[in-house]
């Protein structure tokens, strides 16, 4: 059973059916500051309860059972794309080429130096760090957006787009100064104290949102 320490450090997650490895590759993450659990499998891995904190995966390619190709696969596929960094004894061009094409921070080979790994697990905290951060903002917009009526959005997506107000107007049917009250509102429940913000906020969504018809 894998503790994990419950602080705000990043956590890297080693999966590696080599219990030696897995213990090394701890040591090494700790001797810099960052916290790390280990993993004898794929499935070790995603019947684990993890705590939600930045980090990235230190991967082996060949585990028992599910591959560590399979699980970066697996994790895509469920929207849960942690930073992958691969790390393998057994590894040749075509799963190279395979797992950077699916947004790999790396492919290494065993045995690797310990600064090229960990500059690789620090290139992946930090893009862990960013996608987050995008996607807290994304999800705060996404909140918003979702207090708009369906007039507001529509004006919404039409400033967005680049429309002026008398476009806008002849689109939906409505004054140029119901559009400016529309404008007006939707950018204080937005939060947007000018266009361009509002245009960034709408930008920001989840891109679900903006592909939705206004309702």
């Amino acid at each position: 059973m894998n503790t994990v320490v419950a602080t705000e450090r990043p956590l890297v997650l080693i999966v590696d059916d080599d219990e030696a490895v897995r213990f090394a590759l701890q040591e090494l993450m700790l001797s810099v500051g960052l916290d790390a659990a280990g993993f004898a499998s794929a499935r070790e891995l995603l019947d684990a309860t993890l705590p939600d904190r930045s980090g990235c995966l230190v991967l082996d390619v060949r585990l028992p059972g599910t591959s560590g190709l399979d699980l970066q696969q697996h994790l895509a596929s469920n929207g849960k794309d942690k930073p992958i960094v691969f790390l393998t004894g057994h590894g040749d061009i075509p799963m190279t080429v395979q797992a950077m094409k699916a947004g790999a921070i790396d492919f290494l080979t065993k045995p690797v130096r310990d600064q090229t790994l960990l500059d690789a697990v620090t290139i992946g905290i930090e893009r862990d760090v960013a996608q987050r951060a995008k996607a807290r903002v994304a999800r705060l917009h996404g909140d918003r957006y979702k207090t708009l009526t369906r007039r507001e959005r529509q004006v919404m997506c039409a400033v967005a787009l680049g429309r002026f107000n008398k476009q806008v107007a002849f689109d939906l049917g409505i004054s140029e100064v119901t559009v400016k009250l529309h404008r007006s509102n939707t950018m204080r429940k937005m939060n947007a104290t000018s266009v361009g913000e509002l245009i960034r906020a709408w930008e920001a969504l989840p891109p679900d949102l903006r592909e939705e018809e206004p309702t």
